[in-house]
């Protein structure tokens, strides 16, 4: 059902069971799939490809006219979100499926955002941001250009990052640091106990003190646990 009064472009593509409210404005180069559904006065300038049973909510803005962006199937992105649409540059942002975007969040160019993940209200990551997937992200939080939050991490409200923070840890702070490991994730990712007290071990060892990098790609190059093997790997190669 497309709303009367929404505006959209004759070179759009809308499959036909999408679902467009009142006043939203859709502009050329927009592929929007079946199962979708556009409350009002939401904002899409093109090129971006909505993918299935994407929702967006009220006065979500998203597209600059430069920039390719793509929402991955499932995911929900809340009122007065903007995606891409902070300034002009060409930089592509890639939002993977069953993400959880709330309001007033703040994609700039450039970002990626892996499955999975968990945006609370007014977050903000600025240029070329990548969070793996299964990454939380409490209100209020921000995340410094080119810096990548690893898989499983959980950061807490009203933080502020500045370098890469590593998989499977828990992060807070105005200028924020590693917490510790973020346990309930880990029995929520992993079914293998086994696996987690591995990570535990290889965390203790990396991280006892400072960030043990040389203890990093020893490990990195000589565990054979999956799970091990990316922690250690993103500590000895990252900007942390």
């Amino acid at each position: 059902m497309i709303h009367p009064t929404a505006l959209i472009d004759p070179a759009a593509s809308v499959a036909d069971d999408v679902t467009i409210g009142p006043f939203c404005q859709i502009g050329k180069n927009v592929i929007i799939e079946k199962g979708a559904v556009l409350q009002a006065h939401v904002i899409i300038t093109g090129p971006v490809t909505l993918k299935e049973n994407v929702r967006l909510f009220s006065f979500v803005k998203i597209g600059n006219g430069n920039a390719s962006i793509s929402v991955g199937e499932n995911s929900h992105i809340r009122e007065f979100s903007q995606i891409g649409n902070q300034n002009e540059t060409s930089s592509s942002i890639e939002i993977g499926r069953d993400n959880f975007i709330m309001a007033y969040v703040q994609l700039y160019p450039g970002v990626t955002l892996g499955d999975a993940c968990i945006l609370t209200n007014t977050v903000t990551l600025l240029e070329d941001v990548t969070c793996e997937e299964r990454v939380i992200v409490g209100g209020l939080t921000t995340i410094e250009a080119g810096n990548t939050i690893g898989t499983g991490v959980m950061i807490g409200g009203a933080s502020y990052i500045t370098h890469d923070m590593p998989p499977y840890c828990l992060v807070e702070g105005n200028r924020a640091t590693i917490k510790g490991l973020n346990n309930i994730g880990l029995r929520r990712l992993l079914d293998n106990r086994e696996d987690i007290k591995a990570i535990k071990a290889a965390f203790i060892k990396i991280f006892r003190n400072t960030v043990d990098k040389e203890m990093a790609k020893e490990l990195a190059e000589q565990s054979d646990n999956l799970y091990v093997t990316r922690l250690a790997s993103f500590a000895a190669t990252s900007n942390i």
